[in-house]
């Protein structure tokens, strides 16, 4: 069930090809249909949400870690040098594990709607690292769904989840294509729409009131320009985390960390 490749050119390894270049990953990950797993507790996380694996490729040193994961799903297992793996992947793969995994579809907006009690919301956020963090921040704090505009980067490329620590998995999104109109879509579910914004006249987040908690769908906005003026139209409140020393914001993962405690809080 372990086949040794020593060609970093053998078309077996296709899927794990130039990992370091976005843009390549971004054309040819999504459509078709596949993403990148990286290390042995994001694979097991992934395996264990249900993904199904196309191919696992390991150190040749460590093919015991994925035994059993290989038994299990009956996926083909590639081991290779550190010297194979780099010259495949572009950079050393200090975790020793890769996986192609295949994707799923995505809910529908609607059924995730009905499904969640508390959302976030990301506008623009096109940094993995942010994305990726974001989602295991949700994950650990109460959130029961993402939804993403349109431009916002793709939760299951290989920085993102990884940064998750596979989390990503344990969150469902989806897409809000019609933005920021679209945010009266989640309104008309019953949620009430908190824009987080370091805006002088916003709401700070430790004096919501009662309804503003009861179903919470919070919008962050990208690093550096936040939230656009018509997302910030389009909530029902303006909110902000209180700041002091003269900082005005958080980085957005920080900040979206203190704010789904905030509101997740009883």
């Amino acid at each position: 069930m372990i086949v040794e490749l020593t060609d970093p050119d053998d078309p077996r390894l296709a899927d794990y090809r130039c990992l370091t270049d976005v843009d390549l990953r971004t054309a040819f990950e999504p459509p078709h249909g596949l993403f990148i797993a990286e290390g042995e507790l994001v694979l097991r996380r992934a395996v264990r949400a249900g993904y199904r694996l196309r191919s696992v490729l390991v150190d040749s040193k460590r093919t015991d870690a994925v035994a059993d994961i290989a038994a299990q799903t009956g996926a083909p297992v590639y081991a290779a040098s550190q010297q194979v793996l780099q010259a495949t992947t572009g950079f050393h793969v200090h975790r020793g594990l890769l996986a192609s995994v295949h994707r799923r579809p995505l809910p529908v907006v609607a059924d995730l709607l009905a499904a969640a009690k508390r959302l976030a919301v990301l506008e623009d956020v096109n940094n993995h690292t942010n994305v990726g963090a974001i989602f295991r921040c949700a994950a650990g704090l109460g959130i029961d769904g993402v939804l993403l505009s349109p431009s916002c980067a793709d939760p299951l490329y290989r920085r993102s989840v990884r940064v998750s620590m596979g989390e990503v998995f344990a969150i469902p999104y989806a897409r809000l294509d019609d933005w920021p109109a679209g945010l009266k879509v989640v309104r008309d579910a019953g949620f009430r729409v908190l824009a987080l914004t370091p805006a002088a006249d916003a709401v700070d987040l430790d004096g919501l009131a009662a309804d503003d908690r009861a179903k919470p769908a919070l919008v962050l906005g990208a690093e550096g320009p936040g939230l656009t003026a018509g997302a910030v139209a389009a909530a029902d409140r303006a909110v902000k985390i209180p700041m002091s020393g003269g900082v005005d914001s958080l980085n957005v993962a920080a900040a979206a960390a203190v704010a789904f405690w905030e509101i997740s809080r009883r």
